[in-house]
């Protein structure tokens, strides 16, 4: 089975404009996320629409696709990535560009989802530990997601799912499991074509969480499951704890 990774990454991110460009130690953010992909994964490609991203990955020999900028998802912007240089393989992982710890064996985890061959649509996971906190639980920017007794995923909210009922809220992570949405995708190549045909569905709006819309079109996403933490960067304070996080890496 033949896997390609995606990168989409742009620059007008409201939040944090010019992210996938922001210095990490020496090597822009983007940069850290393709040297971890690649890895694992053979073929690796940043999908951006804008040249200085485009210039940036080039100069460091990394491969790169220009792609719209009207695109509302990072989905959509993988769909037309593997349409200009996709070479007939059967899975595209979409990884977020500001994951720069992720790790190659929560690629890998997701990868083996696809062993089985009904999986069209793979996903990523983590339990929420007790050492996490209910704040982080209860986080809107943190999504959760329930499973079913196949890994499948049920739904997915940036509320806390599930209620625990009869248990004071600060007990839930001692009194159940909960589960992290680790935002890394994987489809099969003609899945990722029909998904990005669909209109926006009521779940969707109503949650700004673009997989409702499978779900509530009745497609399956399985999830691969880690227990290894990642730290995306959402925000220049995240990027400062990130930089933190490095020096503790490196003096450990």
């Amino acid at each position: 089975m033949k896997f390609i990774a995606i990168i989409p990454a742009r620059y007008a991110s409201t939040r944090f404009p010019g992210k996938p460009l922001a210095d990490m130690n020496g090597k822009p953010m983007i940069q850290r996320v393709y040297e971890q992909v690649e890895k694992c994964v053979d073929t690796v490609y940043v999908a951006t629409d804008d040249e200085r991203i485009y210039s940036a990955v080039e100069s460091f020999g990394g491969n790169v696709v220009m792609t719209s900028q009207n695109h509302k998802s990072g989905t959509d912007r993988c769909a037309e990535a593997y349409e200009k240089i996709g070479n007939g393989e059967d899975v595209i992982i979409n990884i977020q560009g500001d994951e720069p710890f992720i790790a190659p064996l929560q690629i890998q985890s997701i990868m083996q989802c696809f062993s089985d061959s009904s999986v069209q649509i793979a996903t990523l996971v983590k339990p929420f530990t007790e050492s996490d906190g209910i704040d982080a639980l209860v986080n809107p920017n943190s999504p959760k997601v329930v499973l079913g007794v196949d890994n499948q995923a049920l739904y997915f909210s940036r509320s806390v799912i599930p209620y625990v009922r009869g248990c004071d809220m600060q007990d839930w992570l001692k009194e159940n499991t909960f589960y992290k949405h680790i935002g890394m995708y994987a489809y099969r190549a003609d899945a990722l074509k029909q998904i990005t045909q669909l209109p926006q569905s009521s779940l969707e709006k109503a949650e700004s969480l673009e997989q409702l819309r499978w779900l509530q079109n009745g497609l399956k996403i399985k999830a691969g499951i880690t227990t290894q933490e990642t730290i995306g960067i959402d925000t220049p304070d995240d990027m400062q704890k990130a930089l933190e996080f490095m020096k503790q890496i490196a003096n450990s």
